[in-house]
């Protein structure tokens, strides 16, 4: 969601002139700053948000296979050994 958000802001920063005005809220404040700056502060956030995002899809499918495995293996000790003939 914060990724979509940084999206949409950098393509209205895209739109504005390079002397436009522009605000960027810092904490519950609205301070003035220039449109470079914030452009590359959004890029550098979406680019952390992008690396967060890869390495917890791969910590997840880790614990996927993980999860089936042990249940793999849980099931294998569940089953009644057949009896030999």
């Amino acid at each position: 969601m914060e990724t979509m958000e940084i999206n949409q802001a950098l393509e209205e920063l895209q739109k504005l002139t390079d002397d436009a005005v522009i605000y960027k809220a810092t904490g519950s404040l609205l301070v003035k700053a220039e449109k470079n700056k914030v452009s590359v502060e959004l890029n550098e956030r979406k680019d952390l948000l992008t690396t967060r995002t890869t390495v917890l899809t791969k910590q997840e499918e880790r614990l996927r296979g993980q999860v089936k495995e042990l249940q793999t293996k849980l099931q294998q000790d569940l089953n009644p050994v057949s009896p030999s003939t």
